[in-house]
């Protein structure tokens, strides 16, 4: 069919499914094109109808690529007024996130074309990005660039995530040296544009060069190449260490944001601190020794993982511990024990954020009251509290659709497709029964399945990889979340001091730093 018979349909009834997937991705890219919005609600209408029919996943999964689309043209068109677009509460980027995520994690993703699965990974990353959310972005515009090294599009948005991380950050050799990655991965993709015109829409290079050379308008990127050593830094003192600081950098979970730009040795330290802040003359800053713990705790969750994955052999103190063989591949041990004792610290972090919000914002909930879920509204009016409503504050922006990942019995809007079970994995972990097996029981085929005298309908349970899958999941997003909190606190405190004016005194507090002495066992 051509674009005028397209365009001249009312319906897509009697169209096979595969070819009404078809109409709908023209229509989208159309619609786009034309900035019609018309023509994409009747698109938006068209992809519900469709879904229900489709039965093969891959055309599941590039429905949901379309249907994102669609509501990334109604997002297009809100975002060019300013009011909107600071809006925290948005439709169409909550619509995004869902069909995206699901488009991700169906089971034939891995067979999709590479260019539809870098597609898909890019328009995620993009979205988390505008949320504020570049950190976590990053990971999937580098999962696009691994599969495909020129597509262009993750390689540009992934710099564009960098300088908005930057313009976020309070320390000045940081913000250069994220300046620098930027701009490296905008000048490359600039040149895989020009040699593969077909990944994408030729007309964005202008835009391209554009960004770049306004980065290297505000940033002597020659002089911070001189200066920057990125590897001329000592990874520890033995091959432990050494291994364990390479694990973290791989891993991107240092608290450190050039880890975000590479993994370097420069960035094998845990060097974010609270950025400046002010207080009142009678006031306490007990916010440090609180950021002190969320930091330690951090720090020590990651430990805790690593040792867990990476030990071989049994542990002297499981030596002698007399247990049951249940005769279902049980997981045993201390290892299995020190990841889910990270599972749980990491996970026990994003409330004690909340905590920090409380008292850093003034916002009066009971402390019996906060949690990462509910931190963020009133809950009488269930409206977003002024301290946060619509303001221009992106990371604090970003750790409140965080917030919307996580799973909460009153709250059933997660966009996260394991909140669920993270949530249910957490619980069983603090209040009932967690049971790890080596490899996957397999279920009964039908409910009529001879009794199963050994399948244990008490546990909740999972295989060793699977927990620990989560655990590192949960592990990063922790560590997102406290560089967000910091990012935000910086924020925040701009905006209250040009809200102060110059009438105000004030006067400097040095900070001293902890000894290493106290970071151990005495007497």
């Amino acid at each position: 069919m051509i674009l005028e018979d397209l365009l001249a349909l009312q319906t897509l009834d009697g169209l096979e499914p595969a070819k009404a997937l078809r109409v709908i991705g023209t229509l989208v890219d159309h619609a786009l094109d034309t900035c019609d919005l018309e023509l994409n609600s009747r698109v938006l209408d068209w992809a519900a109808e469709l879904e229900p029919r489709l039965t093969d996943d891959t055309e599941r999964a590039l429905l949901d690529y379309y249907w994102a689309n669609a509501w990334a043209n109604v997002d297009a068109d809100a975002r060019q007024d300013r009011t909107q677009a600071w809006v925290w509460d948005q439709e169409p980027a909550q619509r995004q996130l869902l069909l995206l995520r699901r488009a991700l994690t169906r089971p034939t993703f891995p067979k999709v074309p590479d260019l539809l699965q870098c597609q898909i990974l890019t328009n995620l990353g993009n979205q988390l990005s505008y949320l504020g959310r570049f950190i976590e972005a990053r990971e999937f515009w580098s999962r696009a660039l691994d599969a495909m090294p020129d597509f262009w599009m993750a390689r540009f948005n992934r710099g564009f995530g960098l300088i908005t991380y930057a313009r976020h950050l309070y320390d000045v050799g940081h913000r250069a040296a994220l300046a620098l990655a930027a701009h490296t991965d905008m000048v490359n993709a600039v040149s895989s544009l020009d040699a593969h015109a077909e990944y994408g829409d030729v007309r964005l290079r202008a835009e391209f060069v554009a960004y770049a050379q306004s980065i290297a308008a505000r940033v002597d990127l020659e002089a911070v190449s001189a200066e920057y050593n990125p590897e001329g830094f000592s990874l520890g003192e033995d091959a432990r260490e050494q291994g364990y600081r390479r694990w973290c950098l791989q891993e991107c979970l240092f608290l450190n944001p050039l880890n975000d730009a590479e993994p370097n040795s420069i960035a094998a330290r845990d060097v974010m601190q609270l950025p400046t802040f002010c207080t009142l003359a009678d006031e306490r800053p007990v916010v440090l020794g609180l950021f002190n713990q969320l930091k330690q705790e951090f720090v020590s969750a990651r430990w805790m993982y690593y040792e867990g994955v990476t030990s071989e052999g049994l542990h002297f103190s499981d030596r002698d511990v007399a247990l049951y063989n249940t005769l279902d591949y049980p997981a045993l041990g201390l290892a299995a024990e020190k990841v889910k004792l990270a599972f749980r610290m990491s996970y026990s972090l994003f409330d004690k954020i909340a905590f920090f919000l409380n008292h850093y914002m003034k916002l009066g909930i009971a402390e019996t009251q906060v949690s990462f879920r509910h931190v963020w509204r009133d809950k009488k009016t269930k409206l977003l509290r002024p301290a946060f409503a619509d303001t221009e504050n992106l990371a604090f922006r970003a750790l409140y659709w965080l917030s919307r990942d996580f799973y909460d019995e009153d709250i059933k809007d997660s966009m996260e497709p394991e909140a669920r079970a993270c949530h249910d994995l957490r619980n069983h972990l603090e209040h009932k029964y967690l049971k790890l097996h080596l490899m996957a029981w397999p279920e009964p085929e039908t409910t009529s399945s001879p009794f199963d005298l050994f399948k244990d309908d008490l546990a909740h349970s999972l295989t060793v990889a699977d927990l620990e899958r989560r655990s590192l999941r949960i592990l990063k997003l922790a560590r997102a979340a406290l560089i967000y909190l910091l990012l935000g606190m910086h924020t925040e405190e701009e905006r209250r001091h040009a809200a102060s004016g110059s009438d105000g005194l004030a006067a400097t507090m040095p900070i001293h730093m902890a000894d290493d002495l106290y970071k151990q066992r005495l007497g």
